[in-house]
Parts: C-alpha cells; sequence; structure tokens
C-alpha cells in the first residue's frame, strides 16, 4: 500500500472512530478494541476525558489498556465486569450481514469477551474492510499451546490451511500465553455453520469469526460515514 492510500485508509479510520465515539454517553462503562482503527477511538475518547467526560474502560489487550491509561481513562478489570454498555472494536472483514473477521492484531479472545459482554458493540472501519463474503482475510484460532497439534489437525479436517503465527523465528504468544493459528478456509459460504464447528474443537479457546455478536458497524467512505445494523 502507498503512502497516499495508508493516508486515505488512516483518514476513514478516523471519520469513522469519531462518528462512534459520539454514541458513548456520561457514566459509560466502554469498551476499549485493539488495533489501529480501535487506537483512533480510544484517542478521541481521551480527549472527551480529558474534557471531562466520566466513563470507565475495559480493555481488550494490555497494549490497549497502557494506550487507555496513558490518556487518562480509567480502566477496570475485564474479569470483574460482566456487561459493558458500549464497545468499540475494528475488524479485520466484514459483511453487510453484520459477519465479522477479527484478530489480525492477535487479542480476538478478549474482544470477543468483550463484544460478548457488550449490550451495543460497535464496529469503526474503512470502506477497504467491507466484503461480500468472508475469507480473504484469514481466520484466527487462539490455542491452548498443549492442545496445537491435536487443533491443527482438526483445523485440517474442516478444509483450513492452517499456520502458526510467528514474531520472527519465535512463536507468537497471545496476552494469555497461548498460540495463534491463522486458518485459511477461502471465502467461506457459511461462516455461522464454520463458528459453531470450530466452536466444538477442544483445545482452541477462540476464533475470529464473529457472529451475531455485532449491533453496527460504522463505515467510512472516503467523506461518507455509512451504517450497517
Amino acid at each position: 500500500m502507498g503512502i497516499i492510500d495508508q493516508n486515505h485508509q488512516n483518514a476513514e479510520k478516523l471519520a469513522a472512530a469519531k462518528a462512534a465515539v459520539k454514541l458513548v454517553k456520561n457514566g459509560d462503562i466502554v469498551g476499549l478494541g485493539t488495533g489501529t482503527t480501535a487506537t483512533f477511538a480510544i484517542k478521541e475518547l481521551g480527549k472527551l476525558v480529558a474534557e471531562g467526560l466520566n466513563i470507565k474502560a475495559v480493555a481488550s489487550s494490555l497494549r490497549t489498556e497502557e494506550l487507555a491509561k496513558a490518556l487518562g481513562i480509567e480502566v477496570l478489570n475485564l474479569g470483574e465486569i460482566s456487561s459493558v454498555d458500549i464497545s468499540i472494536d475494528g475488524a479485520d472483514e466484514f459483511t453487510e450481514g453484520l459477519d465479522l473477521i477479527k484478530g489480525g492484531g492477535g487479542a480476538l479472545f478478549r474482544e470477543k469477551i468483550v463484544a460478548s459482554m457488550s449490550k451495543n458493540a460497535i464496529i469503526v472501519t474503512d470502506a477497504s474492510k467491507r466484503v461480500k463474503k468472508l475469507g480473504s482475510f484469514t481466520v484466527p484460532i487462539e490455542v491452548i499451546p498443549l492442545a496445537y497439534q491435536y487443533v491443527f489437525d482438526q483445523l485440517t479436517k474442516l478444509h483450513g490451511k492452517g499456520k502458526k503465527r510467528m514474531t520472527g523465528d519465535q512463536d507468537y504468544f497471545t496476552d494469555n500465553g497461548n498460540l495463534i493459528i491463522d486458518a485459511d478456509f477461502g471465502l467461506i459460504d457459511n461462516p455461522k455453520a464454520l463458528s459453531n464447528a470450530l466452536n466444538k474443537i477442544d483445545g482452541l479457546l477462540a476464533h475470529g469469526l464473529f457472529i451475531d455478536l455485532t449491533t453496527q458497524v460504522i463505515m467510512s467512505e472516503r467523506s461518507e460515514i455509512i451504517i450497517f445494523k
């Protein structure tokens, strides 16, 4: 991607993030996502907090928690919260039916927990993330290390071509101390059926198919904000 394309994409991400933070109300507990688009939203929330907005937050990753605290946002322990008023996160791919692939940044398990407990789960995105069918982006699979080979083999049975995520020549580990398999299923005709099949694999902690978890997607395309519900 060229610098001009990157700047254009970032401008769309920022516009979508600004539209999303307008939905946050005084006193809300806000779920904070992970990734470049979510970072724009967190920075916008930080500005509002500095101006007097009273919110508390839960974070979907350690790096998000660090950023939020640095911006003066009070962060609660995710494990001690049972519901979130509104969450704002990004996506790697989404369809107009609100099916998503998430987890490219490696925070999919915590992101899924935050989405699951959210009364209003908002996804912010630039126009490049909209697809007719999920699957051009691989599906991240967070797997408990002792179950790695078993899960890998089960993914193969589901016609997924798995690849262990690496950082250089080292295994990539999530904030939870787990491995990630990036699985290529090709274009996915039935995301819900695949999600259900993945949910049945023991040792698979979470997968990046987010089905029936999103309230709305706020997408910026050029100068226009488009909302999918």
